[in-house]
């Protein structure tokens, strides 16, 4: 475990026979090792037996495309989702609908979209999205993705590129990268505490079978992951580090507990995009075949 600032401090003072005065929050976190912190989460999400026994899972609600911003920006938002550009031609849309609206802000309303993501295991998912009168349909196989994105004038079915099929690999896990991270090769640091929304949560480092990491904060008092560092975008010529902030966790079908608000943040960025979930099903029966082109 990489050694903190605050660990470092602490052993030049007990070479200089000094008692170390820890705060409350310092103490804690010695206390504690990441995999101690990592159990408790397992456990506060509903234990690893019931994580086990999810093999599929639905998520239906809505996803507030821009809070408080313009139709036309809202529109750029969630191109850019489904975008096969490069990402700097992505970022370069988002922002030129940014200046659109602060020319013209009273052009400015939420707009909410409909949506259902479907999950399976290993690593299968599929996401439709109501926008504009229309369905956009999104599917992964756990190797290969396809789109369909009639808003904007796009019927036809069309293969993720190298770079949307890499990214990804890993993101459609069931349960996240905490629950049952041994068997998949990930490794958990503890790096410290910070505050989230006013709480203390740890903070660790969990590093994956390819090498990549994230942060994951677990709150002091419920063990809950109570925020997940995302996959960076590219926004205004540079990478921008991406949170996803998770609330109001409920039990569901099982015990497992699952966040019925996700609001995901950007580095620079002041406006959130929140998504509200409001039936959850588990194990539901979902065929392979909707995981797939159509028609393949």
């Amino acid at each position: 475990m990489r050694a903190s600032w605050g660990r470092l401090v602490l052993g030049l003072i007990a070479a200089l026979c000094v008692a170390p005065v820890l705060s409350a929050a310092e103490s804690t976190v010695q206390a504690m090792t990441a995999e101690q912190i990592v159990a408790n989460n397992v456990a506060a999400r509903g234990g690893l037996a019931a994580w086990r026994g999810v093999q599929s899972m639905s998520w239906a609600g809505k996803m507030e495309a821009n809070s408080g911003n313009s139709i036309a920006r809202s529109q750029a938002y969630v191109a850019q989702m489904w975008d096969k550009r490069s990402p700097a031609a992505r970022g370069a849309a988002l922002e030129a609908a940014e200046k659109g609206e602060t020319a013209n802000p009273s052009a400015a309303k939420a707009v909410q979209l409909p949506f259902v993501l479907e999950m399976k295991r290993p690593g299968k998912s599929r996401i439709e999205l109501e926008f504009a009168g229309k369905t956009a349909i999104q599917v992964y196989d756990g190797k290969q993705g396809w789109m369909k994105r009639p808003f904007l004038n796009r019927d036809d079915w069309e293969a993720f590129t190298a770079e949307q099929a890499k990214a990804s690999v890993g993101s459609w896990d069931l349960d996240g990268p905490l629950i049952d991270y041994a068997a998949k090769d990930t490794t958990v640091a503890l790096e410290g505490v910070e505050k989230i929304d006013g709480s203390d949560a740890y903070r660790l480092k969990v590093t994956h079978k390819d090498g990549t990491a994230q942060r994951v904060w677990i709150d002091q008092k419920s063990f809950l992951d109570v925020r997940v560092e995302g996959t960076p975008r590219r926004m205004d010529g540079k990478m921008r580090t991406v949170w996803v902030t998770q609330k109001d966790f409920r039990a569901v079908e099982g015990g497992v507990k699952i966040p019925f608000v996700q609001e995901t943040s950007v580095e620079g960025y002041r406006e959130t995009h929140r998504m509200q979930l409001e039936k959850v099903a588990v194990n539901p029966k979902l065929d392979d075949v909707r995981f797939v082109k159509p028609g393949a």
